[in-house]
């Protein structure tokens, strides 16, 4: 009996049995299958964030320009001089692949209203406008296209729907 057990013992079993790499590869399909949306969708949301901090960060300088002159500015340079990390476009351009776009149509005569946008790398449309004095007074948060109209910060309407991002 003990000569039986050494011969199995000796012989050479190397290798896998094809069950047992089909088991692993559908172990591993299957985790990948999880995996791959999950990643896709964090991706999607950090582009969004990347857009929203762009935005954000374009309203802090403006309001440092704001702080100092009493009213914003639609000057792409002047913003430049303030944020140089950010690419800004003056105008209602759809695209914000160079970076924030700037709405100096919302500047009103008193320039005390701006909109400013981002289309994210995921393609959704990010709107904030920022009305520093009157009875609409605040800052207003859309996920929606970059037309803003309107000659003041309470005329504004901007397409898409109010929300907080």
């Amino acid at each position: 009996m003990l000569h039986t057990l050494r011969k199995r013992l000796e012989r050479d079993e190397d290798g896998f049995t094809l069950i047992e790499l089909m088991v692993v590869v559908l172990i591993i399909a299957i985790l990948l299958a999880i995996a791959i949306p999950t990643f896709l969708g964090a991706r999607q949301r950090a582009q969004d964030r990347a857009a929203q901090s762009d935005i954000r960060n374009t309203l802090t300088a403006e309001k440092t320009y704001y702080t100092d002159n009493q009213a914003y500015t639609a000057t792409v340079a002047t913003l430049t001089g303030i944020e140089s990390s950010l690419t800004y476009a003056a105008g209602n351009g759809t695209t914000a692949a160079v970076g924030v776009v700037l709405k100096p149509a919302m500047v009103a005569a008193d320039n005390n209203a701006v909109c400013i946008g981002k289309v994210s790398k995921s393609g959704t449309n990010f709107s904030m406008l920022e009305v520093a004095t009157g009875t609409a007074a605040g800052t207003y948060y859309y996920k929606a296209n970059l037309t803003c109209n309107g000659e003041d910060g309470t005329s504004a309407t901007i397409t898409g729907v109010k929300t907080g991002w």
